[in-house]
């Protein structure tokens, strides 16, 4: 009896695709963009890195790629480039955007996170309708039925808000900003295929908002939906349904482009665990001040840096164990991921919720993913080469180039150990 070998689905399609009669081989590579939540801090890392993926990386315009993917923040940046915002516009209108109230008023393509931390007056006043009922049914069963008080405050579960914050005026400002000129709030309109994933509150399953069957859903709506940190912005009605955070089921959701036969999937991920053991070492590298050099242990924090770690490292062990999936079951697809550094004390120590240190953790993000770049770059020119992306050498290697605000300076001994050190990452990459 023959065995059958069966291919992926994404591999039939390519195989499908390169034997069909009268076809010529295809030149153009089909590139897509993955991109992972993180909050306001993540959304502004992506930013700086994009920028600077932008700058070096020759023949790759990030407002015309082939599929985009995003999830929770990352949702906003991916529906944003799908319109033709480039990273620069992103980082011009979400970071570097320092306008008075008049002006502000008049910049539909401004985006404020100040506006999802304001109150859910809804959500609140829903929940205390419910209150009056609740208590009698609770004083009920502890008096008359004589159950126990535990038993009985259990009543008042349904009483509690779902969320703190409402994200329904960030909702409004994103299909006012996707509404105009040449851009859209349907899926159906974009001139490429964008995808935003969310997760069905009831099923726990993902939703692909953008896939058919999915596309009929505002693109605003559903960057709210991949968006809604449970605890923090209630659920989103859709329909019959309701959605959460995207995140929930998966770190990156990168398999939904993969599926559609892609050759090269870029992908960023802002959450990493900190590495505090080697924090202190990487800061002196890079000639950082001594008041930044003392890297406290994570529980000095108190809980929520514990939280954030334990978090952080759930987020991140799930990630490279999609990565590795991802390998074996997409031959064929080359993946790219862009992440921070985890021995980097900077990013780590920022406020995931923080909108105020925009700017400095934008020119970080920027600066970073250029070492990075730097550090990897062998690797990265021979999987790029593949695909006809060329990284320009010379934008890489110029040390005055900066985002939004000038790169802080490094001691003569600080260069000298980061050029070391990028030698030495990409030996060890290359040789590995």
């Amino acid at each position: 009896m023959a065995t059958v070998i069966s291919m992926p689905p994404s591999a039939q399609r390519r195989a499908a695709r390169s034997a069909a009669p009268g076809t010529q081989a295809r030149t153009k590579p089909r590139i897509a963009l993955a991109l992972a939540g993180g909050g306001p801090l993540g959304a502004i890392y992506e930013i700086g890195a994009l920028c600077a993926l932008q700058e070096v990386i020759d023949d790759l315009d990030f407002t015309k790629l082939d599929h985009y993917v995003g999830v929770s923040a990352g949702s906003f940046i991916a529906a944003s480039l799908a319109n033709g915002m480039s990273p620069q516009d992103l980082c011009k209108n979400f970071i570097d955007n320092e306008l008075t109230n008049t002006d502000a008023h008049l910049n539909t393509d401004r985006f404020d996170p100040a506006w999802l931390l304001q109150p859910a007056w809804n959500e609140f006043a829903r929940r205390a309708f419910l209150l009056p009922g609740l208590l009698a049914s609770s004083f009920w069963r502890a008096l008359i039925e004589r159950k126990s008080w535990v038993s009985a405050l259990e009543l008042l579960g349904p009483a509690l808000p779902t969320g703190i914050f409402s994200s329904e005026r960030a909702h409004e400002r994103m299909a006012a900003m996707f509404s105009q000129p040449g851009r859209t709030n349907d899926f159906r309109q974009l001139r490429t295929k964008l995808t935003l994933v969310a997760t069905n509150l009831n099923s726990g399953e993902s939703a692909p908002f953008g896939q058919k069957g999915w596309d009929d859903v505002p693109i605003s709506k559903a960057v709210q939906a991949s968006s809604a940190l449970p605890g923090l912005f209630p659920p989103v009605e859709i329909g019959e349904h309701y959605f959460v955070d995207g995140a929930l089921k998966k770190t990156l959701h990168a398999s939904v482009a993969m599926e559609d036969a892609m050759d090269l999937v870029i992908c960023l991920n802002p959450l990493v665990p900190f590495d505090a053991l080697h924090a202190r070492g990487a800061v002196m590298q890079r000639g950082l001040p001594k008041e930044k050099q003392a890297i406290p242990r994570i529980a000095d924090g108190g809980l929520p840096s514990v939280l954030s770690q334990t978090f952080r490292s759930l987020i991140h062990s799930r990630l490279e164990m999609g990565m590795k999936a991802y390998e074996r079951e997409y031959p064929a697809t080359d993946i790219v991921l862009i992440e921070p550094d985890q021995r980097d004390p900077e990013y780590y120590l920022a406020n995931t919720f923080s909108y105020s240190q925009r700017r400095t953790i934008a020119e970080h993000a920027y600066q970073q993913t250029r070492h990075l770049l730097r550090a990897r770059r062998s690797s990265l020119t021979a999987k790029f080469e593949k695909h006809g992306i060329r990284i320009n050498e010379e934008a890489l290697a110029d040390p005055k180039r900066q985002l939004v605000m000038p790169a802080p300076k490094a001691t003569k001994i600080g260069r000298a150990v980061v050029k070391l050190e990028e030698t030495l990452e990409n030996l060890e990459r290359q040789y590995a």
